[in-house]
């Protein structure tokens, strides 16, 4: 099933693909598995992606309700139960004969009606299937919900689901790496219709644009960031993550990171280009990320650790003088069915866990170093989607780096 290339996202006759319904059957399996592993009876989950995980569900999305629209439950057994908007409930009826319980809901915002969903359809599920004293997790859930769910089931005991999640979905299924494939396939194509559209004149949004129209051409569902991120100039300087109506002028440093989400697999690739010629601190910068972005994926190997990855490309970094200079992010993100998901590489706050690298983990990897005061913008960033394989790396990635920022200097 794992080609290393993108054969295209259809289903055909003339050669195998994905299998949609094995895939579904093997998610489930891995989520089943990790609950059960973890002492659960069922998950609950209404994180959009932990929803499409499990079911498949593509709904309308409405901006500032994820977690309110669509949930999803898994039992013991790998059984779904699929609570969905009632603007999606006849169409998920008819399209998705491979859940066995779809139920219309509410918008779960309005306190009465987020009493109505736990007290009488939820509650309704778990009796009918023997869970009304169960262990469940949760993975995402407003203030109200979390108030509902022990007020009207006090004999449910409630545990963190997200977590559980997260170890099911953190090693890719050979048949998702192909996915990703073809996710990194469009985010590529995006990237190169940005590129092209860069000219003194054209405004950020207008790059935007562009790129956005290759996307949905070529069947990509959405960027991988809501907000498709283009900034030129002094707009990197700090880096404003969004695409503006500022003029790209002749010397601006232009960022382009919008990438692509196809069948629910997320392909991020960002590139900083040119526009005209670059000056020397331009150059230096660009030449920076990329030694140390090199040195990262070259150090991604089964074994090793995320805080060593980190570490090697701070240390390349380093030999330049920039250090210091890294944007106060992660420089790295697991990718996959979620746009940003653990493990993190460089995270600037305690708490982020150490983990080992393993065969099947995919990842954006994405240092940023901005300087100020650079005339045209002193901010670069280089991000390409991989897989770890057995023996390395596996770059999804192909959009090349510009050569006028790579040379000279």
């Amino acid at each position: 099933m794992t080609r290393g290339w993108a054969p295209g996202p259809f289903a055909v006759d003339f050669e195998h693909r994905v299998d949609w319904d094995a895939l579904r059957r093997k998610r489930r399996a891995r989520a089943a598995a990790a609950a059960q592993e973890a002492g659960l009876d069922a998950l609950l989950v209404w994180k959009d992606e932990n929803v499409r995980y499990l079911t498949s569900l593509r709904p309308q999305l409405i901006a500032g309700k994820s977690g309110l629209l669509n949930g999803a439950m898994l039992i013991g057994d790998a059984r779904v139960i699929l609570f969905v908007s009632g603007g999606d409930f006849a169409r998920a009826q008819r399209d998705m004969p491979w859940v066995e319980e779809i139920y219309p809901i509410p918008i779960l915002e309005e306190r009465g009606l987020i009493d109505h969903f736990v007290g009488t359809i939820f509650a309704d599920v778990l009796a009918r299937h023997g869970l009304a004293r169960a262990r469940i997790g949760l993975d995402l859930a407003s203030q109200a919900m979390h108030t509902a769910l022990p007020a009207r089931l006090p004999e449910v005991r409630w545990a963190d689901g997200d977590a559980v999640m997260q170890h099911a979905r953190v090693i890719k299924l050979p048949e998702e790496v192909a996915l990703l494939e073809e996710a990194v396939a469009v985010a590529d194509a995006v990237t190169e219709t940005a590129i092209a559209a860069v000219q003194p004149g054209v405004r950020e949004m207008d790059v935007a644009a562009e790129a956005m129209r290759t996307l949905y051409r070529l069947g990509g569902e959405y960027a991988h960031v809501v907000t498709p991120f283009v900034a030129s100039g002094e707009r990197m300087s700090p880096p404003t993550r969004l695409a503006t109506d500022k003029i790209i002028r002749s010397g601006d440093i232009v960022f382009i990171d919008i990438g692509a989400m196809v069948n629910g697999y997320f392909g991020d690739v960002g590139r900083t280009v040119i526009c005209g010629t670059p000056s020397a601190p331009q150059r230096k910068v660009f030449q920076a990320v990329y030694a140390a972005h090199r040195e990262g994926l070259d150090a991604m190997r089964p074994g090793i650790t995320n805080k060593a990855v980190a570490e090697r490309i701070k240390a390349k970094a380093a030999e330049f003088g920039l250090a210091e200079d890294f944007l106060s992010l992660f420089i790295g993100h697991g990718i996959g069915i979620g746009s940003n998901e653990p493990p993190y590489i460089g995270e600037i706050f305690p708490g982020a866990a150490e983990v080992a690298l393993q065969p099947g983990m995919a990842f954006a990897v994405e240092p940023l170093i901005w300087v100020p005061d650079v005339r045209g913008g002193g901010g670069v960033r280089l991000e390409d989607t991989v897989v770890i394989t057995d023996t390395g790396v596996h770059v999804l990635s192909r959009v090349p780096y510009d050569q006028r920022l790579l040379d000279g200097g």
